[in-house]
């Protein structure tokens, strides 16, 4: 075996990779880690001034970035994100759908307008980055798609019965069209995080909810950013991943092990 054939086997050298969400905390890490790998990154968030500092964070790390913003509610600024990429780089190989809005209410209190909003960004959002880039991938001729789901794709959890909704709608939605892209070179895949320090998780985590969270996970600590770039190298890069589609992978400390 080749001394270099685990760097080659994860490498991402001359790819360019979307980060949408890639702003907040995971996606940024996300974004990092594609970038370390070889990847021209894109961050695409909503707002300009912070996809402009996380930018400026990745060029530190001397990882090429540019960043476009985009409101992932609104389909033609998906389409303008896809157009930006092609402009700044002059492809796009891999898109990670990883933006994401929670809202913690007992059923009977929550809203249709909180309905709506967590559906169009946590669902339909993903739906539509996968329709716009996948269908560049497949007249590219390959490609690769990761779609951010949670343990609540696969379980309900108390207050965000909403949330869990549109994960477990990610994951099914993940096969289906891993499913058609299969002959078509696009790989399409979902990591599915526990409990990790991201914004929507902070405003909901006060301490019985915390040591509920910490008895139901077996390694009995939350995730680090970093802990999810292995599994998404493996997804993404060519080599590495290139038997794998329609398939999840979870990050989170043994918690739907524990559940299932």
């Amino acid at each position: 075996m080749p001394k270099n054939y685990l760097h080659d086997l994860f490498s991402l050298d001359g790819q360019t990779a979307v980060v949408i969400g890639g702003a907040g905390v995971l996606g940024f890490a996300l974004a990092k880690g594609l970038g370390s790998a070889g990847a021209h990154v894109i961050i695409a968030d909503l707002k300009d001034d912070a996809c402009k500092g996380r930018v400026a964070e990745l060029q530190q790390c001397a990882i090429q970035a540019g960043s476009c913003t985009v409101d992932v509610t609104q389909r033609s600024s998906i389409e303008n994100l896809l157009a930006s990429t092609l402009q700044q780089t002059g492809r796009a190989d891999i898109l990670i759908n990883c933006a994401g809005v929670n809202v913690g209410n007992p059923f009977l209190e929550a809203t249709d307008a909180d309905w709506d909003r967590i559906m169009a960004i946590n669902l339909r959002a993903v739906f539509q980055g996968c329709q716009v880039f996948g269908g560049h991938m497949v007249k590219a001729g390959g490609g690769a798609i990761v779609n951010i789901g949670s343990v609540t794709s696969h379980l309900p959890l108390s207050k965000v019965f909403a949330y869990s909704a549109s994960k477990a709608g990610v994951l099914n939605l993940t096969g289906n069209v891993a499913q058609e892209f299969g002959a078509l070179g696009v790989r399409v895949n979902a990591i599915c995080p526990g409990f990790f320090p991201a914004e929507q998780n902070r405003k909901l985590l006060n301490q019985e909810r915390t040591d509920n969270i910490m008895r139901g996970t077996p390694m009995k600590r939350f995730g680090e950013p970093e802990e999810l770039i292995g599994a998404l190298l493996l997804l993404v890069a060519p080599k590495a991943g290139r038997f794998i589609t329609g398939t999840h992978i979870n990050v989170d400390g043994g918690f739907t092990a524990a559940w299932f």
